[in-house]
């Protein structure tokens, strides 16, 4: 069995106010609106203003983000809450707007259209979409992230992690109030899903949580956090009856976000325009190209049985369990190594990246990820690429079938997309990334995109020195994205069910029947996770245009370095700062 390896807890680049329409955890006045103004400087401090809003708003990504002035808060569900939320956005926006972009630097330019759409894509979430009022799994899913950011990262000691913890676990009864309140007629499918994960949620809670702190000494604090966790967990427990009992019989809602909708998103958060039509036509169009790859390289391997037979058999060559953590750092060595041979791109002085086992709270959710410190930490600043290991307590059969996802080719192809040169590169540059604002917000075309784009780069280059083997890997693993793409459209524009868009994974993407039912439930709530292969697209085509600009003084280092330094802008940012003019970001 083939398995998808992209995870839930790996963290995404965030729209400001929270992509999930979630309120804010402070009240704050909206800012008010000012006349118009023009210069770096005029502009540099509104950014910082608006920096400053998002953390109060959102504490949770101020948390990750390594910003710790909020880490006793939860966001704020209420009617007013989010209402404060939207008003704040408007008038961020207006300000925005009140700059004379004549007057700034074309990097204080490009920021400032860059808020912009943060601005218009916050309103259309809390506005619109409301997935606050659709969506009974982010809450909980809210509540989990809210501990686990200050459980999973020793930026203070832990007896001072646990008093933040005790914080928020006082403040998530209310909070699931505020979700019952709000949660009147959600997509049956969201309702399904939330039940499906609260389990794993409770398990968190009364395993995970109190394991990770253990060793605090101070028994009366101790005694203060079993308290508030036990409260959280009975919460918890209410919500799974409520959601079973009262909310499903109720969940008749859509899904599907419609056309308009879809097209503001992605205008918003990606500032991709096309039609839908078209972008259908593109996604099919590499569907096809990749599938014809496919299934020529299956017949390198083996002419006479199918690519899913071809599959099956690399995928029985795997390291054992014991030594699968020593295989991918050797991996991740070699892949560091060719990357410099190559001059693929330049790594910053740092510490290689370091495999570890996933941790026991996140083994249920997660197959790999990489472990990477919000760009203003200070203190725990370590990084770690965490692989999944079987039970040993399973039967050997369950682990020889969970070893199978953990073929040498998919070892190979998933390093390439969480570490070298993927995501932890990008990690390793953030730091230096010209402004905060792309410290704090990116677009996932350019996240995913490059991370996405890698996987074939490293392979054009050499990488593997064409075994064909890991080339099937590569290309099943874009076929995924494909079919993501293309769903994602129809799903939410075209009245695709969530039932035919498993089928399509199964066929068109060559995933067995979990995998597909995965994926076609990830769309429900995903829209726009048709970013990977948008974002692959849009680097090939950019690499293209400024190689034919460059000429003889071209090559793939100087553009990787360029592209990666200048942070996760939309594409058509990025492109304006390398080429000098935006053009057509895809064929």
């Amino acid at each position: 069995m083939q398995y998808s390896h992209e995870i839930v807890t790996k963290h995404r680049p965030v729209l400001l106010l929270l992509v999930l329409g979630i309120g804010a955890g402070c009240r704050a006045t909206p800012p008010a609106a000012t006349a118009n103004t023009s210069g770096d400087g005029a502009f540099t401090s509104l950014a910082h203003e608006i920096l400053e809003d998002h953390y109060k708003r959102n504490p949770n990504d101020a948390t990750y983000l390594g910003v710790h002035k909020y880490d006793d808060q939860l966001q704020d569900f209420s009617a007013a809450g989010i209402a404060a939320d939207i008003a704040a956005a408007r008038a961020f926006r207006e300000r925005l707007d009140s700059i004379d972009g004549s007057g700034l630097s074309l990097d204080a330019r490009l920021d400032r259209e860059f808020l912009q759409r943060q601005m218009d894509a916050a309103v259309l979430q809390l506005e619109v979409i409301k997935r606050w009022a659709n969506d009974p799994d982010s809450y909980t899913s809210a509540m989990t992230t809210a501990v686990y950011m200050i459980m999973k990262r020793s930026f203070a000691p832990p007896a001072e992690r646990l008093k933040l913890v005790i914080a928020r676990e006082k403040k998530m009864p209310a909070f699931l109030e505020q979700a019952k309140q709000n949660l009147q007629n959600p997509a049956r499918i969201f309702t399904e899903i939330a039940i499906e994960q609260i389990d794993g949620n409770q398990r968190f809670f009364s395993t995970d949580l109190p394991l990770a702190f253990k060793e605090v000494p101070d028994q009366g604090l101790v005694g203060e956090f079993k308290s508030t966790n036990d409260a959280v967990i009975a919460v918890l427990a209410e919500y799974k009856k409520w959601l079973q009992q009262e909310l499903l019989a109720k969940s008749n809602g859509s899904f599907a976000l419609g056309a308009e909708s879809y097209a503001k998103l992605l205008a918003a958060t990606e500032m991709v325009d096309l039609p839908l039509d078209r972008l259908l036509a593109v996604a099919e169009s590499d569907r096809q190209k990749n599938e014809a790859a496919l299934v020529e390289t299956a017949r390198k391997l083996d002419a006479k049985k199918t690519p899913e037979d071809v599959l099956l058999g690399i995928e029985a060559d795997h390291p054992a369990p014991g030594a699968l953590l020593k295989t991918t750092q050797d991996a991740l060595d070699s892949l560091r190594q060719f990357i410099i041979e190559k001059k693929i791109v330049t790594i910053p002085a740092s510490e290689a990246a370091r495999v570890q086992e996933t941790p026991p709270f996140m083994r249920s959710t997660t197959s790999a990820s990489m472990d990477t410190p919000g760009p203003f930490e200070v203190k725990a600043t370590e990084a770690y690429y965490n692989m999944t290991l079987p039970d040993p307590r399973w039967p050997q059969a369950k682990q020889d079938e969970f070893m199978r996802q953990w073929y040498y080719a998919s070892i190979s192809n998933v390093s390439v997309h969480e570490v070298y040169p993927g995501h932890y590169v990008q990690f390793l540059y953030a730091k230096g990334f010209p402004t905060d604002p792309r410290k704090v917000f990116g677009a996932n075309t350019n996240v995913e995109g490059w991370a996405h784009y890698c996987e074939q780069m490293m392979l054009d280059e050499g990488l593997h020195e064409g075994d064909p083997k890991y080339r099937l890997a590569q290309l099943q693993d874009a076929l995924l994205r494909d079919v993501r793409f293309i769903v994602g459209i129809r799903m939410h524009t075209q009245g695709m069910s969530v039932e035919e868009a498993q089928k399509l994974f199964e066929s068109e993407g060559h995933q067995p029947a979990p995998v597909a039912l995965s994926e076609a439930k990830r769309g429900a709530g995903d829209p726009l996770y048709g970013y990977y292969t948008m974002g692959k697209l849009a680097i090939l085509k950019l690499r293209d245009d400024y190689k034919a600009k460059k000429g003889s003084a071209f090559t793939l280092q100087d553009f990787h370095d360029s592209f990666i330094k200048l942070g996760p802008l939309p594409m058509p940012l990025i492109r304006e700062r390398m080429l000098g003019q935006r053009g057509a970001t895809l064929q």
